[in-house]
């Protein structure tokens, strides 16, 4: 449906009623059978008068947006940006809006039955609370519809006291007996109708809240342990008004105790306009007659008094105190977790750990052995094709990675052994000048050729503990029967297994691990044009 334009004479008509107040809360509820409007917040005279094109819409639940003029209902009037009910009533509960050019301003409305048994509905009441003997107005004005108001009468709890004015009102000091429900009743005309406009308070008048009852803060008795010798501090504190007093009371059958002063009163006003007092009583150098006495504070008023008491008591030097005890708990878990922490990555990254400080420290375990070799090489010497993987990582890998790459020195039987020579004694030399034994450990591993320098090797490290064992096995090994019942005793972390798969790299876990079994050794590395590694498969 297309916005209708209203005639430029019934703007002109209306202007009077540009000045009222719009209606800004989103929110609304009325009660039924009264006159009401919605009027649009942002509009100007100029917008009042002119003609420009205003639209009002209602929709409810899931009916459509309708458009809003006097021909949809005689109860409905367009006045300016203002939409008037003649009355509202119950079926007049959904959303409103209001639209012109490109503005717009939206409205939930909650319509609610009207109390029959009495003048005013209580879900439209406001509250409002006063103090006795301060100002209290009451003023029943209407400022949209002031116009058309014929008379006003103000009721208390449905009772007239005031009728026939145009703004009726109460102006006075408060009293008890000024409590109660006022209600603002305006009646006015419209098109031959009579209608009234209710709005009702509910005045509450409460005691002056200027004075207050004294009341003394903390528990009403405190047993305060002290040690002999010692001072204490009693601090009394109170909530009071301001020509209340704060005093202290304690037994003095012997006369006054030197050690016993009270200290000056220190008050304080708080924001809510009340005085917070404290009062220190101090006893210095206690001994057993102030032991299980009374120490009374009292706060006195017009309306009564209050005490507190305090009693000394013996400290129990025996006893930890409970927040001591709790922090030392807790300080006590928090350092076990901690060492059980450190030790759990120490134990993982034990071998970063190791090579770390050795790269750190620089140090050296080959200066003054005077051993010739880091390691002594042991692998299968014949190259068959089944065989060429291991012969290839004992004589090429091993070699590129721990002398060119990491600086060691190794001692490789095809490489360092002269032809024609002892072999036996030879062999039994070269191990006697290294420091570690390497076995590359295969399936095809032990024959007639590397026994020899196995047993041999074994011998300097079981029982002459000249040389340490460093074990890589580089294919499975299932069964170890074919090898010395002496190599068992070999400690696990010292048995390396080759991955070919997740080995090739220099920072791999297995270089690592190889390089944390080795002598820490300070020999700047050489490097190798290439960091890759010939691949190798498991077989």
């Amino acid at each position: 449906m297309n916005c209708r334009e209203l005639p430029l004479t019934l703007w002109v008509l209306i202007f009077v009623s540009t000045a009222e107040s719009c209606t800004s809360r989103p929110h609304i509820t009325v009660v039924e059978g009264e006159p009401f409007y919605l009027k649009y917040c942002s509009c100007s005279p100029a917008h009042e008068i002119e003609t420009t094109t205003k639209c009002w819409y209602k929709s409810s639940g899931s009916q459509e947006r309708v458009e809003l003029n006097p021909r949809s209902s005689s109860r409905i009037a367009l006045h300016g940006c203002a939409l008037e009910f003649w009355p509202v009533e119950l079926n007049d509960t959904g959303s409103y809006s209001f639209q012109m050019e490109n503005y717009t301003q939206k409205w939930k409305l909650n319509v609610i039955r009207r109390n029959k048994h009495s003048c005013f509905t209580e879900r439209q009441v406001t509250s409002k609370t006063v103090e006795v003997k301060k100002f209290l107005q009451i003023t029943c004005e209407n400022s949209y519809y002031q116009t058309l108001v014929n008379s006003t009468s103000l009721y208390k709890n449905c009772k007239k006291l005031l009728e026939n004015n145009k703004n009726p009102m109460i102006k006075k000091n408060a009293e008890l007996e000024d409590q109660g429900y006022y209600s603002c009743v305006h009646f006015l005309h419209h098109n031959g109708k009579l209608f009234n406009i209710t709005k009702t308070f509910n005045i509450t008048i409460v005691e002056d809240r200027s004075n207050i009852v004294p009341v003394l803060l903390g528990p009403k008795l405190n047993h305060v342990a002290v040690e002999l010798g010692k001072d204490v501090r009693l601090n009394c504190s109170a909530l009071l008004n301001e020509d209340d007093v704060v005093y202290w009371m304690f037994g003095e059958e012997n006369g006054s105790d030197p050690n016993i002063h009270e200290e000056k009163e220190i008050r304080i006003m708080t924001s809510e306009g009340k005085w917070h007092a404290s009062k220190v009583l101090r006893i210095e150098n206690i001994g057993e007659n102030n032991l299980n006495v009374l120490y009374n504070c009292t706060v006195a008023s017009t309306g009564g008094t209050d005490t507190k008491s305090f009693i000394l008591v013996r400290k129990d030097m025996a006893d930890i105190p409970g927040h001591v005890f709790t922090k030392g708990m807790i300080i006590a878990v928090l350092i076990l977790v901690a060492v059980v922490c450190l030790v759990t990555v120490c134990v993982i990254y034990r071998v970063d750990l190791v090579l770390f400080y050795r790269h750190l420290m620089r140090r050296d375990e080959t200066l003054t052995d005077g051993k010739t070799y880091d390691a002594f090489v042991s692998y299968l010497k014949e190259c068959r094709p089944e065989n060429g993987e291991e012969h290839t990582f004992a004589v090429e890998i091993l070699p590129r990675v721990l002398e060119k790459h990491f600086g060691y020195k190794l001692c490789i039987f095809e490489r360092d052994v002269v032809p024609g020579g002892a072999v036996v004694d030879e062999i039994h030399s070269l191990i006697e000048k290294s420091r570690r034994l390497i076995i590359v450990l295969s399936k095809s591993y032990m024959s007639n050729e590397v026994r020899y320098e196995l047993e041999s090797g074994l011998h300097e490290a079981l029982v002459e503990r000249k040389i340490k064992v460093i074990l890589i096995e580089f294919t499975p090994v299932t069964d170890f029967t074919f090898l010395p019942q002496s190599l068992k005793l070999l400690k696990s972390h010292r048995v390396l297994k080759w991955k070919a798969d997740k080995s090739l790299s220099y920072n791999s876990r297995f270089w690592k691990n190889l390089l944390y079994l080795m002598p820490a050794k300070t020999v700047k590395p050489g490097r190798d044009k290439s960091e890759v590694l010939p691949v190798l498969s498991e077989s």
